[in-house]
């Protein structure tokens, strides 16, 4: 059972297919030490027999960090959670949600709604074969079904397994006709049912998840759930995550967009030199001017120079100028 009772979830950013890679993760730390971080869904198969290393390895700057994973094989699943404990991880989340339909067709996320009984054997396998948390990540329904009374069955089965914590994406999964990115927006979102949930299962740690972006909107949730899970706005606007460490968590000391491009570029250095593409590491700074002045400069600077395959990392060494201007114009207009 869960022996690490500490994890604050509180403010966690969702995993993101293509987006939440371990240098993406690196980076988002360097403006905030309190989030929780996940990783991008791993499947069961490429974690216990693919490239352990490249597919499973982290920096320990990235923790507080858990491994989301998706599969329906419970042997499989106990297996990636055992690797998970072993390799130091903080918690392993089982992928309930993605509407994919190559996730469908390898029998993981959203569909698996559909299979509550096989999602508690599941949750049950891992939680016997690891000591760090188990939680699960779902819809709060799937095309017709939007109900309370099956997603609360749905967790109390989920519950009866050894699993205590839950994010709920409060929109349901349209599981045929609508893509991946569709699925992001088209169905309405239905925060009353999460927070219906809370009040039902008050034992339980429930996260709320779905189109939140500001720090009013967090606070808000937080009179009703036990934590809140940004995604896309996270991406678009990194450093929005300074504004969450000071507001949420009430941390004064944190850096600029200078620094943070300081200390990436050490990390890039590092990185080049072990075989890392410059671009695979730069791709995820392109929103750090969200909304500032010289945005268009970096944007393009980045463009021109550090997202092609063969781009060069001496050209990273001049970025720090336009960093800099950008700091002088937003001092100047603010």
């Amino acid at each position: 059972m869960d022996t690490k009772k500490n994890i604050n979830r509180k403010v966690s950013v969702a995993p993101m297919m293509d987006c939440t890679d371990r240098h993406d993760r690196f980076f988002l730390r360097l403006m905030s030490k309190s989030v929780m971080l996940y990783s991008e869904m791993v499947a069961t198969k490429s974690a216990i027999y693919g490239d352990r290393k490249k597919i499973l390895s982290y920096s320990p700057e990235e923790k507080p960090l858990a491994l989301q994973v998706g599969g329906s094989d419970k042997d499989e699943l106990a297996e990636v959670a055992k690797i998970a404990d072993e390799m130091g991880y903080d918690e392993i989340n089982i992928n309930l949600g993605c509407p994919s339909k190559k996730v469908q067709k390898n029998m993981f996320g959203a569909c698996l709604m559909k299979e509550p009984d096989l999602v508690a054997e599941c949750i049950n396998s891992m939680v016997n074969a690891c000591k760090i948390p188990v939680t699960a990540k779902t819809r709060i329904g799937f095309d017709d079904t939007e109900e309370f009374e099956y997603l609360n069955n749905f967790i109390n089965k989920m519950k009866d397994a050894g699993a205590k914590t839950f994010i709920l994406h409060a929109r349901k999964a349209i599981l045929t006709g609508l893509s991946p990115k569709q699925n992001l927006n088209i169905p309405k979102l239905n925060y009353s049912m999460v927070y219906e949930i809370k009040k039902e299962n008050p034992d339980l740690e429930i996260i709320i998840n779905g189109g939140i972006t500001k720090i009013g909107e967090i606070n808000n949730h937080l009179n009703f759930c036990d934590g809140v899970m940004i995604g896309r706005s996270i991406y678009q606007n990194p450093y929005s995550l300074v504004e969450i460490e000071k507001e949420i968590f009430d941390n004064k000391d944190n850096p600029s967009r200078e620094k943070v491009v300081e200390k990436l570029l050490e990390y890039l250095d590092k990185e080049v030199k072990l075989g890392t593409k410059v671009n695979h590491i730069m791709r995820h700074t392109v929103g750090l001017y969200h909304g500032q002045v010289g945005s268009k400069q970096w944007k393009r600077y980045l463009s021109d120079n550090m997202m092609a395959r063969d781009s060069d990392f001496q050209k990273a060494k001049h970025i720090m100028t336009i960093v800099q201007n950008n700091e002088k114009a937003n001092q100047a207009t603010s």
